[in-house]
């Protein structure tokens, strides 16, 4: 049996109904910070600005303060702006993501063997 790596699982964060938070969402925000545009921080998810600004927008309700604020375009352009409370989100996301694959580590690779035998038949 060959020994296959595992792909780093994905954490979704889901409490209540209100906070569904995941890597998606934490990628927008990064990327937002990093452009200072939902636009622009669309475009290098390969995502529609529609879809990105509504992620935003669900986002901004989900938490008790604001994540990212918005100003709009116009002669000189709008932008926007990821909050402390946003970059607060991001930092605490990775560090619960790093924990929860620290403890689930030798369990996945053990599960990884099995998920690479279903997928190399169909390849």
């Amino acid at each position: 049996m060959t020994k296959v790596k595992p792909k780093k699982p994905r954490i979704r964060i889901l409490l209540g109904d209100a906070v569904s938070l995941g890597p998606g969402k934490i990628e927008l925000i990064d990327a937002i910070e990093k452009t200072g545009s939902i636009s622009s921080a669309a475009k290098s998810m390969n995502m529609s600005y529609r879809r990105a600004w509504n992620l935003v927008d669900s986002i901004n309700h989900d938490f008790t303060d604001q994540i990212v604020v918005t100003s709009s375009g116009g002669k000189g352009g709008g932008g926007a702006v990821v909050t402390d409370m946003g970059l607060k989100i991001i930092e605490r996301y990775r560090q619960i993501e790093t924990k929860a694959l620290k403890g689930v580590m030798q369990d996945l690779e053990e599960f990884g063997h099995y998920l690479s035998l279903k997928s190399s038949k169909s390849e």
